[in-house]
């Protein structure tokens, strides 16, 4: 089975937002989440947004309950990953190389940041034995 799309409006990710730092809950638990800027959406366009997130995978609904209670499905982590890989394949045709080097340079980092880069790349440089 092909993987669904998981290109997400800014819109779908601010509820995504709200369930990976709520969790699980109905559309109203989901709106009392949602950052001050976005608090004011009404419940169907909420519910609609939902829908939107679960036909993408990006959600889970328990429907067996009412009212129904929503999870995320798709961890941040993993909708970071397909985002930049996405990314990837529409600037530099499927090559991460620049799109990393492009995300890292220019900016100071930590020796803590430093450290994870390094025990990263170790890591990959392994794999690839």
């Amino acid at each position: 089975m092909a993987e669904k799309k998981r290109n997400v409006s800014e819109a779908e990710l601010e509820v995504l937002k709200a369930l990976w730092s709520g969790g699980p809950g109905t559309v109203r638990d989901v709106a009392a989440g949602l950052s001050a800027s976005r608090q004011g959406r009404a419940y169907t366009t909420l519910q609609t947004l939902l829908n939107r997130l679960q036909a993408k995978g990006c959600v889970a609904c328990d429907k067996e309950q009412l009212p129904h209670i929503y999870r995320a499905s798709v961890t941040r982590e993993v909708l970071v990953r397909d985002s930049l890989n996405e990314l990837a394949g529409k600037l530099f045709e499927g090559a991460t190389t620049p799109l990393v080097m492009a995300l890292i340079s220019n900016r100071k980092y930590t020796a803590t940041e430093i450290e994870s880069f390094r025990k990263l790349l170790n890591e990959v440089e392994l794999k690839n034995r």
